[in-house]
This record gives C-alpha cells, sequence and structure tokens, in this order.
C-alpha cells in the first residue's frame, strides 16, 4: 500500500512516502487558507499512485482560525476536498493502476500514540493539534531502544526538544502551552523568527542600538551572513520579499537599526547577525539545560532533525550532558530532502507499519 504523509504546518506543507521521496513547500495558510485544498491536490499529483494520506498539522495555530479546534477540522476537510479533487482528475485510476478505488482514507496523528480517523480526529482536535514533533519521536523512538535519548529538531520557525527513554518519547508537555512552559518547545527557528523576537538591541560602533519591533529582518538573515545557511536567489520567501542572499540580508538587518547598507556596512551587518546568533543559541542552550537536569544522567543519544542542524550541533557540543551523546543526524542517515520533511516521513513510515 503506497502511503502519502503530510505535514501541515503554517508556512509550510512537508510531504514524503515511505520510500524517502519527500517534497516541502511554503505555503502562508493564514494569507489564503482557501487554498489549502488545492495546494493538497497539487501535491497529491506528484504522488499519484498515494492509496493512504497520514497528516499531522501544526497549521491549526494560524490566525484565521478563531480557535485550534476549528483549524484542525478545517485543515482535515481541506484534506478530504484536495483528495477529491485530485480524484475527480483521474489520476488515481490511471492506466499505471486501472480499477484502483477513488476511495483514499485519511489517517491522522495522535499524541496518544496513535493513528485515528479523520472524523474521530476532528472530535479529538487537543490530541492531534500541533503532533507533529511526537510522531516524529516515535518514529525515531529506533534509535534508541535502550537508554536514554534527546530529539533536537530545529526548524524554520520552532525548535523541538524531546526527551526519550527505552525507544519512547517522554516529554513533559504534550500541548504547545505545556512544552513551551517546561522548555520543549521553543518559537525560534533558522528562518522565520523576526530578530526582534531574538533581542531588543545589538552592538553598534560605540554602544548599543535598540532593533525597530518590524519584521525587516529574520533568523534567515542572520545566518545567510554567517554562512550557515546557502544563498539561494530564487528563494523569495523573505522579510521583504527579496532574494535570500548575503547582498540583500545586509540590506534587511540594516532595515532593523532603521538604517539602509550606506549606513551599516557589511562588516557591521556581520558583527550584529554574529551578536543575535549567539542570543539564540544561549536561550536555546537554557532550554536544553532545564531538560537535562530533569533527566538526572547524561544523554546517551542524541538525534538531529531540522533545517537548523547546524545550529543543533553547537548546541549538543556545548552541554556537558550531550557532549558525549552519541549523535545520528537524520540528513545523513536519510538525506537532506527527507531530513527537511522528516516529519511527513515519520508518519508515512508509522502509517506503513500499522497496515
Amino acid at each position: 500500500m503506497s502511503i502519502l504523509g503530510l505535514d501541515i504546518g503554517g508556512a509550510n506543507i512537508k510531504a514524503s512516502d515511505a520510500v524517502w521521496r519527500a517534497i516541502s513547500r511554503p505555503f502562508a495558510i493564514w494569507r489564503q487558507p482557501e487554498q489549502l485544498k488545492d495546494r493538497i491536490a497539487s501535491i497529491l499529483s506528484e504522488y499519484p499512485l498515494t492509496e493512504t494520506v497520514a497528516v499531522t498539522m501544526t497549521a491549526e495555530l494560524a490566525d484565521c482560525f478563531p480557535t485550534k479546534t476549528e483549524g484542525v477540522r478545517f485543515v482535515l476537510d481541506a484534506v478530504e476536498q484536495g483528495i477529491r479533487e485530485w480524484t475527480s482528475t483521474g489520476r488515481v485510476n490511471s492506466g499505471d493502476n486501472p480499477g484502483r478505488s477513488l476511495t483514499v482514507p485519511v489517517i491522522v496523528w495522535s499524541t496518544d500514540g496513535e493513528l485515528i480517523a479523520a472524523e474521530t480526529a476532528k472530535e479529538r482536535p487537543v490530541k492531534v493539534a500541533a503532533g507533529n514533533w511526537h510522531a516524529l519521536a516515535t518514529w525515531c523512538g529506533q534509535f534508541v531502544p535502550i537508554g536514554t535519548g534527546l530529539l533536537v529538531d530545529i526548524g524554520t520557525t520552532t525548535t523541538d526538544l524531546v526527551p526519550m527513554r527505552d525507544g519512547k518519547p517522554v516529554p513533559q508537555g504534550l500541548t504547545d502551552v505545556t512544552r513551551m512552559q517546561c522548555g520543549e518547545l521553543s518559537y525560534s527557528g533558522v528562518r522565520r523568527t523576526p530578530l526582534c523576537a531574538i533581542a531588543n538591541s545589538v552592538p553598534f560602533r560605540d554602544g548599543y542600538s535598540p532593533l525597530a519591533a518590524e519584521v525587516f529582518a529574520t533568523t534567515l538573515d542572520i545566518h545567510l551572513l554567517l554562512g550557515d545557511l546557502p544563498e539561494d536567489e530564487h528563494d523569495l520567501e523573505t522579510a521583504n520579499g527579496k532574494p535570500a542572499t548575503r547582498s540583500a540580508a545586509h540590506d534587511r538587518i540594516a532595515r532593523m537599526l532603521c538604517c539602509d547598507r550606506n549606513e551599516v556596512t557589511l562588516g557591521e551587518a556581520i558583527q550584529i547577525a554574529r551578536f543575535l546568533c549567539d542570543v539564540q543559541r544561549q536561550r536555546l542552550a537554557g532550554s536544553l539545560e532545564r531538560i537535562a537536569r530533569r533527566s538526572g544522567s547524561p544523554c546517551e543519544t542524541v538525534i538531529l532533525s531540522g533545517s537548523g542542524t547546524f545550529l543543533a550541533r553547537r548546541l549538543i557540543d556545548e552541554n556537558r550532558n550531550t557532549s558525549n551523546a552519541t549523535v545520528i543526524s537524520l540528513a545523513d542517515r536519510l538525506s537532506p530532502a527527507v531530513a527537511e520533511s522528516a516529519c511527513a516521513f515519520a508518519i508515512a513510515q508509522l502509517a506503513a507499519m500499522t497496515r
């Protein structure tokens, strides 16, 4: 049975089947939620043999939805509508697989540790809201069959720190709010986090300059300037819609000081970027230390995932409880593309195990 995993976030839709074919598509759901079903249909067209769709999500938190319950139901309705739109084109019943049923069931990951039918999920929204980290940690349990472990997943928007023991996730929190309270979830990523959420001011020349409380620049820009993320002139998913290049990042960071490139040199922008990167790392290090202290013993295995793996490596190298752990990078173990869509891949794998 061909299973497609979908991880539907607020800014990106990630998809993967169980045989390592993964994609990631930008989609700001808060801007045009009504287009979600069309985006789902488009993604399904790239996986024409799909027989089951397994879903996990974080998009329900987008502020286009009055409540998360409504968000969960909207997302699942859109998936079902997208499937109907896709099947109506006849792709499912193609010559590659004649006679296949047009019925494509939807199953959803629950933080109870199981896959449930979409209709059941709509009645249990708290169990499926923001459950992608739990699906990933559950699948990663195979890498920590015995002993203590930690999943460090740093993505574009958030960082997940999930304690593991004997092959299973053992988080203190299960919802966004409880996970943020205990340090297991931080709204700090390597692309989308506004720089004014990292620090109020930065060193500049002979003193400090406050940062404008505006989304003139994001963490993508500091990591571009520092060489941690590659340039991509075709990537326009930036604070000002200009390319993801070092030159454009220089402009965006200068704007944070209410300046332009004629007032802030490239060297000064790089110094600002280095300072902000250090602050971001120190804050995440504080969360890691809280979790390490609760464990009571050194971590034996660390699993790295997400586009911020470079930052995760620095965190674990600097912490005395993780510095001697065995490190498993999903980008190395799988592939960079699959690792970027790791939650989608994980849920496709989990669904395949139960079918």
